[in-house]
Order: C-alpha cells, then structure tokens, then sequence
C-alpha cells in the first residue's frame, strides 16, 4: 500500500498543540485522521480535551515521553495501525508529543524502525511556539530549542498576550535558531490545514547537517528535576475551595509549574470543567457535558521541577465537596 503520511506536532509545554490538534479534526477536510497522543504523566487529561468523532481514531500514549521511555509503544501502535488499516481505513496520522519531547528521536522511528519504515513516510514536524513564556523556555530547556530547530513549520501562538515588540523579536529568534522553516502567528489554533497537511516538509539532508549523529542517536533523558504528578477522584469538588486552592498554588509555586491541567467533576455542575495553566497564566472554562450514564472523575495532571506532591494532595483533597 502507499506509504502514510505522518505529521509530528509538538511544542513546549503549554504551546498550545491540542488546541491546533482540536482545529484540525473539526475542519470539513474529509480526511480519516488516526492520531497518537502522548502524555508525560501517568494520567491522561488530552483525550479529554479532543474533539470526539467517529471518524477519529485515536490511541493515547501515558507515563513517559514518546522520545524515549515509550518509543518501543510507539513503534507497536505505529504496526497495529498499520493492521487496522485493512478493516477500518485512515489517511493520515498526527502524533502529538508531549511538550517535553525532543523530536529527533520520534523522528528518526520513520528512518530505522520498522514498520514504521515500510508502512509510513514522515511527512513535516510541526512546532507550535508559546509567544508568553518561549523566550525563557529556549534559554532554560534543551527540548524548546530541539523542537524549534527540528521543525518544518512554526507557528507562534499567544502573540495577543504579549506586546508587539517582543512577538517581533521572538520570530526573529526563531528565524536564527531554523532559517529554513516559516514562521507565522496563530491565534486559538486556527491555522492552514494546506500549510500543516500533505506539506511534506521533512528534509533528511538538512536535518543531517543540523544533528549529523541524527539516524544513530541514543535515547533521550530529561532533566532529574522535572516530574509529573498526578490525581484522580471520583467525588465532586467545591468550585469555589478550589478556585482558592489554585490560586494559591499558583502564587507559591507557579515558577516551577511548567504545566498544569485536568477535566473537574463539580458539584452541581452538568458539564465537565477544564482548566489549564503553565507558570502563573491559568485559565477555566466549561467542556463537554456529562453522559447520562457517564461516570464522573476530576483528573488533574501537574508538570514541574521539584513539585510539592504533598501539598498538592491535601489541598486538592480538601476541595472535595461536603
């Protein structure tokens, strides 16, 4: 069969990749989409946040970074797709990197693994590039800085939270780190399907000059003193304690939150609550509306350096509505 087209998109933590995923899958492009969604923590909170159609087919990836610890997962769930492709047929596949990935490690799957390299052909790496926090996150964070070197198209969100100058300065940074792959803005992920599908943008010979040990590379490792941690309860919460507790959170610790996240079960409350944060931004919002016959669970996921997993345990647990 022809090759499948593959598009990595990642991004650091709190970019904005799921919010471009969300776009992707709601647009009337008529493609079958199969994607592959990676989470750091052992919990998962994106799929969650995804679009559900029928249409999609989509496979989570959780407790550890697809650019090391769970790239043997990948390579299965690349095969087993591959498989169902004969019963339940797909166009295309978007792999969504956790945002403490390194992309040359999931790239270099498509070189040396198979099936992956019988079955797919990569297609582009999409980064996406947070306007609020990237100019410290490329002087803090190997991976930011990999993920804009390895990408074939960037896309800079956020640009309305910051003034124009430093937007303007940021692409130049980014334009320096990687030359040969355009740059333009995107607010709330609405970009050009036709400049992030089918774009095949991956070029070996220039990836080999940036990263010339690229087909050879070892396994990525991250820094010792970034983790995750994670909770899930199926009681309501108290909207108002909760609130509170973030809050306070925030204020305390949010320099070492890289990112935060999770779906609230909330009392009185017929819908599911997302929140969402990355160092002192935290923003909430109303999301999908219970099933009937649904169970409901608070998930949360939290991602930083040296995080306080005791404090995060007893505020949360006392949030638990009466």
């Amino acid at each position: 069969m022809d090759r499948i087209p593959v598009t990595i998109l990642t991004g650091f933590l709190g970019s904005g990749k799921t919010t471009l995923l969300n776009h992707i899958l709601r647009e009337r492009h008529g493609h079958r989409i199969a994607v592959i969604e990676n989470e750091f923590g052992e919990v998962g909170v994106d799929n969650e946040l995804l679009v559900q159609d029928a249409e999609e087919q989509i496979v989570e990836m959780n407790n550890g970074c697809i650019c090391c610890t769970v790239r043997g997962d990948l390579v299965r769930i690349l095969g087993e797709l591959a498989q169902r492709h004969r019963e339940r047929p797909f166009e295309r596949v978007i792999i969504e990197t956790t945002g403490l990935a390194d992309p040359a490690p999931v790239a270099q799957t498509f070189f040396v693994e198979s099936p992956a390299l019988e079955c797919y052909r990569l297609d582009s790496i999409v980064t996406v590039v947070d306007a609020k926090h990237a100019p410290v996150q490329l002087d803090r964070h190997h991976e930011a800085q990999e993920q804009v070197g390895f990408a074939d198209r960037i896309l800079v969100s956020k640009t309305d939270l910051v003034p124009e100058a430093a937007a303007d300065a940021l692409i130049e940074r980014l334009r320096g780190i990687n030359p040969r792959a355009p740059v333009s803005r995107v607010r709330y992920g609405r970009a050009e399907l036709r400049d992030l599908l089918d774009v095949r943008g991956f070029d070996l010979d220039a990836i080999l000059a940036i990263e010339p040990a690229f087909l050879d590379e070892e396994a990525h490792e991250h820094d010792d003193a970034i983790g995750s941690w994670s909770w899930s309860d199926p009681r309501a919460l108290d909207l108002e304690q909760l609130e509170v507790f973030l809050d306070g959170l925030v204020q305390l610790h949010g320099a070492d939150l890289l990112r935060y996240k999770g779906v609230i079960h909330a009392a009185g409350q017929p819908c599911r609550l997302v929140f969402q944060g990355v160092h002192m931004t935290m923003t909430a919002g109303p999301g999908r509306p219970w099933g009937d016959d649904e169970p409901r669970r608070s998930v949360m996921v939290f991602i930083g350096r040296e995080l306080p997993r005791e404090l995060l345990r007893i505020g949360l647990e006392a949030c638990v509505a009466p």
